[in-house]
């Protein structure tokens, strides 16, 4: 019975099923990121993929899977004798957890060899066992920066490098790492993002068809495995024969000058940051050429490989959408050069794990292709390339007044404006006191896994990185007791000190924002937008989640639950309209159940809630003292709160303050949320002095 679904029975993915092959064929290219929402086959086509990969030979007992054509192998367990035994093996597909410690990747010191026996022994990490195979990473975005740079760096140098523990190592790190995310949990670093190869974005058909077949491809799938695997078995042997034929024609593929001119002319004519795109772009050419059974590189080749290679490189902050045009692609390249021959016809569907496949119509449908250079079908990845939760809609502006709006009476016609916020600027640094003890990141001081080194603890756990000096002093003062009377220590496990570090956490960032009338004027509101946009910026930056509740009129909504995609919020924050009546305490309340919510779900991660109002409250009964009592309660609690006072004008109410100080909260005006806001006020203080 067959491990998974088929790759060959994969439909609707097409841009995704050739990414992958593209980089089986040369895994120089440097791996795939496949983004898109849940229930689009992206897990199921990856774990589909080892299976059509042509089989390896290993040297026979070698632990880092060496290849036993190679001259001068890069392994700890060498040098082999000539006659070495041989085996053949399928490829490997080692899955990488969002969990995994540096010694789980790396591999590390054999613990139980050196405290009992006293040998330095080097235990081979998931790098080891992925060399010449597939390393997946499921959730790649929830991943741990400097373990996804760690990854990038392996698989662009084809080695990994061991230096800790007293162990120095270096193996051969050759692997396909593929990485799929969901862009609603969190987006990658920019600087990430660009080590990554090709780039894929997948969304679930919307033909109703084509969703029929995906249902029952699936349904047949479950009740009869074997029966379902035999039936797409010719087109597997055929994809790896396919495959097979590529790897060895890869490199006798030719990038004539005219090739190397055209990929310049496109990375640059879409304004790619570095060379790193030119070299992918090439490299995959080449990989799509030998695919299609050519020894030259053609436009067909290049088009392809710009369409995977060149979309995420054109980021210029988190907030712009990814994507490339294809007619000003197409315009680059010119005719200039015929037309390849037709590509081969294969027909491939999609899973994802989860029972939700994709299909795309059997022979006779009547959907339009534009090529078939795919190990799926056609090449139709143009409408997912728009499918990303990043894509922010511009929001009407309809005209509003210039000047700020009191609330609505009750039962009155309200006023709804919608501003646009302005360019974002870098604000000030806001944290959580105290020492947290969350996920790594770049706002409050934590104890993490990575940082400086303040102190050790006993073992308690399975990963961690030893404190030699502390072992060593905890094992001392027993060596009589022991027996030890030589040279050297005799160590026991009680013995074992790991490394305290302090480092920074990401945190949660819980925006409670007004949009009520008063908040309406068109200049204040976009001053308000921008402050939450800048903000959001720097949340992105430092890997926090982020949440989003309004309130206006006579409720507070959560506009957007805590997640890790600021892009959605910057969505949701240039939609949001302004007007109606002030229900502070509602907010407050929400924000109660928000936050009592969070900390079961994820209760390391301290949040910190920012107020974003000028501090009214005009509906309900005794409003405004119903608002204060909420948030004596909610500042009882002990949240790190900071409140931004968005009232402006000559005579100010203080009423924002006023909310600050039942909170218990941090108190900031707008216009100092700015990071440069009070160099202004210096520079422009010395400057009036000086003139005086």
């Amino acid at each position: 019975m067959p491990q998974h679904y088929p790759f060959s029975a994969v439909v609707g993915s097409d841009d995704m099923a050739l990414a992958l092959t593209l980089s089986t064929i040369s895994p120089a290219i440097g791996g795939v990121l496949v983004r898109g929402e849940k229930g689009t086959a992206k897990s199921t086509m990856v774990r589909a993929l080892a299976s059509i990969l042509p089989p390896i030979d290993v040297i026979a007992g070698d632990r880092f899977s060496t290849d036993p054509r190679e001259a001068n192998p890069l392994s700890p367990d060498g040098p082999f004798a000539p006659d070495a035994d041989v085996e053949t093996r399928a490829v490997r597909l080692v899955e990488l957890p969002v969990g995994a410690t540096e010694d789980r990747v790396l591999g590390s010191l054999h613990l139980e060899k050196a405290l009992s026996e006293g040998v330095t022994e080097y235990e081979p990490g998931l790098l080891a066992r992925a060399h010449r195979g597939i390393l997946y990473v499921d959730e790649v975005n929830l991943l741990h920066d400097h373990l996804v740079d760690l990854l990038l760096d392996a698989a662009a140098m084809g080695r990994s490098t061991v230096e800790r523990d007293g162990v120095s190592v270096e193996h051969a790190a050759r692997f396909v790492l593929v990485g799929t995310m969901n862009p609603e949990e969190g987006e990658l670093r920019p600087q990430l993002l660009d080590r990554f190869g090709l780039t894929v974005e997948v969304a679930a058909p919307r033909d109703p068809a084509t969703r029929v077949e995906v249902v029952r491809r699936r349904i047949a799938y479950e009740t009869d495995p074997a029966a379902f695997a035999e039936r797409f078995a010719d087109d597997e042997s055929s994809l790896t024969d396919r495959i097979q034929a590529a790897q060895k024609l890869v490199e006798q593929v030719d990038l004539s000058d005219w090739a190397l001119l055209k990929i310049a002319e496109v990375c640059a004519a879409f304004e790619v940051d570095g060379m790193r795109a030119d070299i992918v772009t090439a490299r995959a050419a080449a990989a799509h050429a030998a695919w299609n059974g050519r020894t030259g590189v053609a436009r067909e080749d290049i088009r392809a490989a710009a369409r995977l290679a060149l979309p995420h490189r054109r980021r210029r902050n988190p907030f712009d959408a990814p994507g490339i045009d294809e007619d000003l692609l197409d315009q680059i390249l010119g005719d200039d050069e015929p037309e390849p021959e037709p590509p081969l016809d294969t027909d491939e569907p999609g899973d994802d794990g989860d029972g939700q496949d994709q299909a795309q119509p059997e022979a006779g449908d009547s959907s339009p292709t534009e090529s078939d250079s795919s190990p799926t079908g056609p090449d139709s990845s143009a409408d997912a390339e728009t499918a990303d939760a990043g894509e922010q809609p511009q929001a009407e502006q309809p005209p509003a007044p210039q000047q700020e709006q009191p609330d609505s009476p009750a039962g009155g016609t309200e006023d709804v404006t919608v501003a646009a916020p302005q360019q974002p600027y870098r604000p000030k640094l806001f944290t959580v006191g105290g020492t947290g003890a969350g996920e790594s990141g770049r706002r409050s001081r934590a104890i993490t896994e990575t940082g400086r080194r303040i102190g050790a603890a006993p073992r308690t756990g399975a990963g961690g990185s030893i404190h030699l000096t502390e072992t060593i002093r905890a094992a001392a003062p027993h060596q009589v007791a022991r027996g030890r009377t030589g040279r050297g220590l005799d160590f026991r496990a009680s013995d074992l000190r790991l490394a305290i570090k302090e480092g920074h956490e990401s945190n949660l960032i819980l925006f409670c924002v007004d949009a009520s009338g008063s908040m309406a004027a068109r200049k204040r509101m976009e001053q308000v937008k921008t402050a939450i946009l800048s903000l959001l910026m720097d949340a992105y930056q430092r890997r926090d989640k982020v949440g989003l509740i309004t309130f206006r009129a006579d409720g507070a909504e959560l506009a957007l639950p805590p997640t890790g995609s600021v892009d959605i919020a910057a969505t949701r924050l240039s939609e949001l309209p302004a007007g109606g009546r002030t229900p502070l305490a509602e907010a407050l309340l929400k924000t109660v159940d928000v936050l009592r919510l969070e900390r079961v779900r994820d209760p390391r991660r301290r949040p910190l809630l920012v107020v974003i109002t000028d501090g009214r409250a005009t509906y309900g009964d005794n409003a405004l003292a119903r608002a204060h009592q909420v948030a004596a309660h909610l500042g009882s609690t002990g949240v790190a709160s900071l409140v931004i006072d968005c009232e402006t004008g000559k005579f100010r109410m203080g009423l924002a303050r006023q909310l600050a100080d039942h909170l218990m909260a941090e108190y900031v005006p707008l216009g100092e949320v700015s990071a440069s806001a009070l160099t202004d006020v210096v520079r422009s203080g010395m400057h009036e002095s000086g003139a005086a």
